[in-house]
């Protein structure tokens, strides 16, 4: 323990962080004021405050505290013998006890939540105080305390929901549990530290895969609560649980790793949970959300110095969120298995909204300013209203309506318009354009190619094979995508992959529950082991290969599609375990203004063909579908599809056809995207009506019917058939002329790669993939074998991912941009032929030489984990 404390005070001094939490006797002399502060900050924070509880902003917000609260106390009233509230069944289903602590800390909230004005409030009602405190003490009775009794279903639930619920409701009824049942908090305390069993010694283990990033964050906040509830004798826990807490600060180094955590931030802005699950949007969000709450409830207390965490939590929002948010709605590639939950996109982005507001009150100068104009952006743009009664704090709604209010504020995303970001730490790519956002899930052997959890993302297979999301400005996007996308459009079908044609079982379906279950095997497979997290919950690809290379605005990115680890281990596994063997293909992504290009090669069944999972090879024999692009619409949406076919001839759809272009358009959203068939063979279109129960997706969600106008572009493989190569180009928001345009381009047939508008195709092989763009004087390449790769008078040495843009007058610049998108190698040496050039500006790491026939660029990509290296040259 003694070494883990070592490393642990190592990384904080390191992070320069070890001066948040002050030490020393005139912090001792202030514990007892700054613990009373603590205890009411705390109430501040989730019942509000009476000045906050004045204003008629916050009224909606009280009033759903108020209705709550009375519908827990009628459950309780209309409760059986043996029950606490009316039909809550409780002592197998751990889930239902956190139901009950909950209903317990909302009735609790409404006796704390000062009603300004009002008589008929429930505030200070000291007989329904009591009822919380009496309800507390017969759940510990019966269901918690009994230590041999406890700890069934889920971990989290006894280590983090429960806890959470408990602590909050001690604390909002300090006061009167000090005065009715003093005995309680130790009491408490006691059983919360014996259910921390992922723990050491009732205390946080920071070498537990389970009390990392987002549950560490959880888990230490609830005992700086507790800590502050035990009065002197809670100091040392309040100051130990600060400093675990610190670690989710630190960015994660993925060379010199902490305890071996891979959760929490990255350098590029990349969040991970679960030690490989890409999670912005789901467990990031909690992670913001509960370290802004925790520095406001710090806020004065003299137990930390939160002021100095404000800059790196800032740069989260601006690195980690802003990017992965498009016009107040929470992109799909950052959610896990979030993504089959009914609540929207546009709730989610509410939670970070709450966040920066909060944020601002912390922050100072340019990084306040920077947060309140974001804030306003969120709300400016956002397609479904920000509902501020939908936060967590009163005083946070106070704060956003002052914000609103400022005149002195000005909108502004966090974010350029345009921008191309690679968050190759997580797999994950986001290129921005005004009127647009692209957004592309890759998956690796590093990255999982999905999460499924707890009958949670029934169907997500193929949600890191590449799948894409393309938000289109102005349009509500719960009509494109969120719960119903994931319901209505088959999952072999997604956007953007490549899938056999099979039918796959449901874990459910294959097992009989939502785990497999088995811990005899010498796997040990239970609902949380990590057998089970490594095969079932969230499996990684097996190739390496997943990166990507950003210039100025630009972008590219690059993977090669895999076997999931469960087919390489299958001699491993039981017999009764179900394995599925992936399809092939090799594919890049180029990221253009007005056009996303897709290159994709070795396209197939082919057993192990570039799945570098060691399986061999030869036909599989399946046949493999690529789906170009599938979109949801509204039944009554006035849809049209027209295209050109290679022939010139117009074409109109659905159907399959060897077409030149198509166009997809809906009036009624007044939206439209083209699509230029570069080298394809004929595709199919198709426009359907698909009715789906939510349930579908997920076992928790109402069986409720979702009709959509499915519309889909694929292009098959036979079964058997040789691995094919096909290219094609995404035109968001374009008009009918502006796709015709690029089908009547000049050049040959497709045959010869000859150009369509201002866009070539250089090569297309598993070993090369480039692209040309005439208007922005860029290209775009990705090589993904040894030895040298020969294109567009570039030369280059192995893997890698490069952008060149090139002035054509002379005398102009040329800018260069190197990835490493294997993470694995030491330098990426790139040969421009032509003209000797001599370097203007260049990132460290980065050096320029001549060579014969040239100017050769050589970066470091040693330890850079993807990132970029850019350099500018001049003749």
């Amino acid at each position: 323990m003694e070494i883990t404390r070592r490393r642990l005070l190592s990384a904080l001094a390191a992070a320069g962080l070890l001066a948040v939490v002050p030490r020393g006797p005139a912090v001792a002399a202030a514990s007892a004021e700054g613990r009373a502060r603590l205890l009411a900050n705390t109430v501040d924070v989730f019942a509000g405050t009476t000045a906050s509880n004045g204003r008629p902003e916050t009224a909606g917000r009280l009033a759903a505290i108020d209705r709550a609260a009375r519908a827990n106390l009628k459950a309780m009233d209309d409760a059986a013998e043996g029950e606490l509230f009316a039909g809550l069944a409780l002592g197998t289903d751990e889930a239902n006890l956190n139901t009950a602590y909950r209903r317990l800390y909302e009735i609790a909230l409404a006796t704390s939540a000062p009603t300004p004005g009002t008589t008929t409030g429930l505030h200070g009602d000291t007989a329904v105080r009591r009822r919380v405190v009496d309800g507390l003490e017969w759940l510990h009775e019966r269901y918690y305390g009994d230590q041999t009794k406890g700890y069934y279903g889920n971990w989290f639930h006894w280590e983090i929901g429960l806890s959470q619920h408990i602590s909050k409701t001690l604390v909002l009824l300090a006061d009167e549990v000090r005065a009715y049942r003093p005995e309680l908090v130790r009491t408490y305390v006691a059983s919360m530290d014996a259910y921390l069993r992922n723990g050491t010694d009732g205390d946080v283990d920071l070498d537990s895969r389970f009390h990392t990033g987002a549950n560490l964050a959880d888990i230490t906040t609830n005992r700086i609560l507790q800590g502050a509830l035990l009065g002197a004798d809670g100091d040392a826990r309040i100051r130990k649980a600060l400093v675990d807490q610190l670690t989710v600060f630190v960015t994660i180094d993925p060379y010199h790793l902490s305890h071996g955590v891979t959760d929490g931030h990255y350098a590029d802005g990349s969040f991970i949970q679960h030690a490989s699950v890409a999670y912005t949007g789901s467990y990031g969000k909690g992670l913001l959300s509960r370290v802004v709450q925790t520095l406001k409830v710090l806020e004065g207390t003299g137990f930390a110095h939160g002021g100095e965490l404000v800059p790196t939590v800032f740069g989260w929002v601006r690195d980690g969120f802003a990017p992965v948010i498009f016009e107040g709605w929470m992109m799909e590639i950052v959610k896990g298995r979030a993504v089959s939950r009914t609540d929207s996109g546009y709730t989610d982005v509410a939670v970070v909204a709450e966040a920066a507001v909060d944020l601002s009150s912390l922050a100072d100068g340019a990084a306040a300013a920077a947060l309140k104009g974001y804030v306003k952006h969120l709300r400016a743009t956002s397609r479904a209203p920000l509902d501020p009664a939908r936060f967590v704090s009163p005083v946070s709604i106070v704060r956003h309506a002052d914000i609103v209010a400022d005149d002195s504020v000005v909108p502004a995303d966090l974010n350029p318009a345009a921008r191309s970001v690679a968050f190759n730490a997580m797999d994950k790519t986001v290129h921005r354009r005004p009127g647009y956002a692209f957004a592309l899930a890759r998956s690796s052997d590093r990255i999982s190619k999905y999460e499924y959890m707890n009958g949670e993302n029934l169907m997500p297979w193929f949600q890191g094979e590449g799948a894409h999301f393309l938000y289109l400005t102005g349009q509500d996007q719960t009509q494109a995508y969120g719960v119903d996308y994931y319901t209505t459009v088959s999952p072999y079908g997604l956007a953007g992959v490549t899938a056999p044609v099979e039918r796959r079982r449901t874990v459910p379906e294959a097992y009989g529950k939502p785990y497999y279950d088995n811990p005899g095997h010498p796997l040990h497979f239970t609902s949380s082991s990590e057998s089970q997290n490594t095969y079932v919950y969230f499996p990684r690809g097996t190739a390496r290969h997943s990166g990507g290379a950003v210039l100025g605005a630009y972008g590219t990115a690059a993977m090669v599609q895999s076997s999931d680890v469960a087919h390489r281990d299958r001699k491993l596994l039981p017999d009764d375990f179900l394995v599925y063997r992936g399809a092939s293909a090799t594919k890049s992504w180029f990221l253009f203004d007005d056009e996303i290009v897709v290159l994709a090669a070795g396209v197939g069944d082919v057993e192990g063909g570039g799945s570098g999972d060691g399986s061999g090879g030869g036909s599989g024999g399946r046949a493999v579908t690529t789906t170009v692009d599938a979109r949801i619409a509204d039944p009554g949406d006035r849809v049209t599809l027209a295209g050109a076919r290679a022939d010139g001839s117009a074409w109109s759809g659905p159907g399959t056809a060897d077409l030149r272009w198509l166009r997809y358009a809906n009036a009624t959203r007044n939206i439209s995207v083209g699509y230029v068939f570069l080298d394809a063979p004929p595709v199919r279109v198709t426009l359907d009506r698909v009715t789906r129960s939510r349930r579908t997706v997920r076992t928790a969600n109402a069986d409720t019917a979702v009709t959509r106008s499915v519309f889909g572009v694929t292009v098959e493989g036979a079964a058997g058939a040789r691995p094919a190569h096909l290219a094609y180009a995404l035109l968001p928001n374009a008009t009918a002329e502006e796709v015709r345009g690029y089908g009547e381009g000049k050049g040959g047939s497709r045959d010869s790669r000859g150009p369509r508008g201002p866009l070539r195709v250089l090569a297309n092989s598993t070993r090369l993939q480039a692209v040309a763009h005439s208007g922005l004087g860029l290209t775009g390449v990705n090589s993904f074998t040894a030895g040298r790769h020969e294109t567009a008078g570039l030369r280059i040495d192995g893997p890698a991912s490069v952008l060149v843009r090139a002035s054509e007058r002379r005398g102009g610049t040329t800018s260069v941009a190197v990835s490493d998108p294997t993470m694995g190698r030491d330098t990426v040496t790139v040969l421009l032929r032509g003209r000797r050039l001599r370097q203007v500006s260049a990132d460290r790491g980065v050096r320029v030489s001549a060579a014969p026939g040239g100017t050769r660029v050589e970066a470091d990509t040693y330890h850079a984990y993807g990132r970029s290296f850019t350099v500018t040259l001049r003749d």
